[in-house]
């Protein structure tokens, strides 16, 4: 393979298990306030993307930031040996792909890892301190600065007094030793996480904290992911239906408790990609919705239907747990829960075409105002 590109300008290299394309949305969002930046189009995050975005980036690019995908090992070291970062972001690692790797997550940090080798050695690392997996990852003999993010744990980046606010939320971070108030237009705990690796590289580049706000509170959110609607009766859907894995769904079921209505409705696909961690990863996504105060829960598809038995192990009650093959069937049945002031959380691998279910209730509720 030739040799990488290696630009003078920042790098931003973004892989993890979950938070990629929302990370660099709010770290593209930053920088755009005072550069020209080149970002990955849309979650096109294969290194045939990064092959393609060599020739995309033009001399008046003053920062590039990039998502890293994966499937296999060796593929984050592609990336690399494409487009060279300097600074490297690591989400997490968690159990997306964890077919691929016969079911370890020791696998899942090797392949990750790749990142903090191929990376600019002198480089800066930016790091998940309260991810326990990402403990696996190797920075050993990595000779740049570490950088660290995180919520519970003590980080470079810490954010404090976080909370729900209408239509998103708001955190404090310490910066130059001064605390700080921001604000991102999204919801959910992990999005905090999201916005922390984006403070860290504006931070880093010496962005000052009015523009890290601006940029926070413009970000462009992705569609599909977490997006809130409101219709009548009091009625609220959240679509969450691009993609999904353990990790993923725990994040969806915690935000659904969290600023659901006090009935709610769980319909849940599908994690394709589980291999040997399939039944495994579907009964504790199940048995961790049973502990969020769901009402109803609806699975879609052969493997949904072991989060149906986790949540039952937990105590979720059987009867409240229709499981379907069929959209049709389940989108019938799933009108007859459904009363006013509910919230139903729609969620499931971008395979599963969850987004149906989406439009399905959409569509159904405008026909009956």
């Amino acid at each position: 393979m030739a040799k990488p590109l290696i630009l003078k300008i920042p790098v931003i290299g973004i892989t993890g298990s979950a938070g990629k394309t929302t990370t660099k949305e709010m770290t593209a969002s930053i920088l755009q306030q005072k550069w020209k930046v080149f970002k990955t189009k849309g979650n096109a995050n294969t290194y045939k993307n990064t092959l393609k975005y060599v020739k995309l980036i033009r001399p008046y690019h003053q920062a590039v930031v990039l998502e890293f995908g994966m499937l296999h090992l060796g593929g984050i070291r592609k990336h690399c040996r494409i487009i060279q970062p300097n600074i490297g972001i690591i989400t997490n690692v968690g159990t997306a792909h964890i077919g691929n790797f016969n079911g370890k997550i020791e696998g899942i940090a090797r392949a990750k890892s790749e990142l903090i080798q191929n990376m600019k050695q002198t480089g800066t690392l930016i790091l998940n301190a309260d991810d326990k997996n990402s403990q696996l990852l190797r920075t050993k003999g990595f000779r740049g600065k570490i950088v660290t993010i995180g919520i519970n744990h003590q980080a470079t980046y810490q954010a404090k007094n976080v909370k729900y606010v209408r239509n998103g939320m708001e955190f404090e971070v310490s910066l130059k030793g001064e605390m700080h108030r921001f604000y991102i237009p999204t919801f959910g705990i992990h999005n905090i996480y999201n916005a922390l690796f984006a403070i860290a590289v504006a931070d880093h580049l010496g962005f000052d904290a009015e523009l890290i706000k601006r940029g926070l509170r413009g970000y462009t959110k992705p569609r599909r992911r977490l997006n809130v609607f409101t219709l009548p009766q009091g009625i609220q859907i959240i679509d969450d239906t691009y993609s999904a894995n353990p990790h993923a769904m725990k994040a969806a079921i915690k935000v659904a408790s969290d600023i659901g209505n006090k009935n709610k409705i769980a319909v849940l696909g599908t994690m394709l990609e589980m291999g040997n961690y399939s039944v495994k990863a579907h009964k504790d996504v199940g048995r961790y919705l049973a502990k969020h105060h769901f009402h109803y829960l609806y699975t879609f598809g052969k493997q949904a239907k072991y989060i149906a038995d986790g949540a039952i192990e937990a105590g979720f009650p059987r009867s409240h747990i229709m499981t379907f093959l069929e959209k049709g069937k389940m989108h019938a049945n799933l009108i007859t829960k459904i009363k006013p002031n509910t919230t139903i959380l729609i969620k499931g691998s971008h395979g599963m075409k969850m987004n149906e279910t989406v439009h399905f209730l959409i569509n159904y509720y405008k026909k009956q105002t």
